[in-house]
């Protein structure tokens, strides 16, 4: 048996609401997502997911599941490591082997080389 997979959205009713930074942060990782190759984007209510043959990235809105002073935007990114740098706010290992790692973004500019490297070793494994 396969699970159901989340019913799909506009882009535009993902961001209904948020903070207005997010839609601008969510167009930085987008575009470096897509600087990096292929890529097919998948839009539900709770997050925006970046695949390949499996998903490798998401971005999600914390404003939805918590409150007080959060975040406009949250890039969270399936590596087979645990990478040991300080800017990730939390890294889980949900499965054996893949380490989830969350990144709270305030601003482009952290969306860097080392991030960007990140992506690119994602992505290059979920192909």
């Amino acid at each position: 048996m396969t699970a159901a997979l989340a019913k799909t959205i506009p882009l535009e009713e993902f961001f209904e609401g948020c903070d207005p930074l997010a839609p601008v942060l969510f167009d930085t990782v987008r575009s470096r997502i897509l600087s990096i190759g292929e890529t097919e984007m998948r839009v539900t209510k709770s997050q925006i997911a970046f695949r390949r043959l499996r998903s490798f990235a998401w971005t999600w809105l914390p404003g939805q599941y918590l409150s007080g002073a959060v975040a406009p935007l949250v890039l969270s990114i399936d590596l087979d490591r645990f990478d040991t740098s300080p800017r990730w706010k939390e890294v889980a290992e949900p499965t054996l082997n893949h380490f989830m790692h969350h990144l709270e973004l305030r601003r482009a500019e952290e969306l860097d080389d080392e991030v960007f490297d990140c992506l690119r070793e994602a992505w290059s494994k979920a192909g």
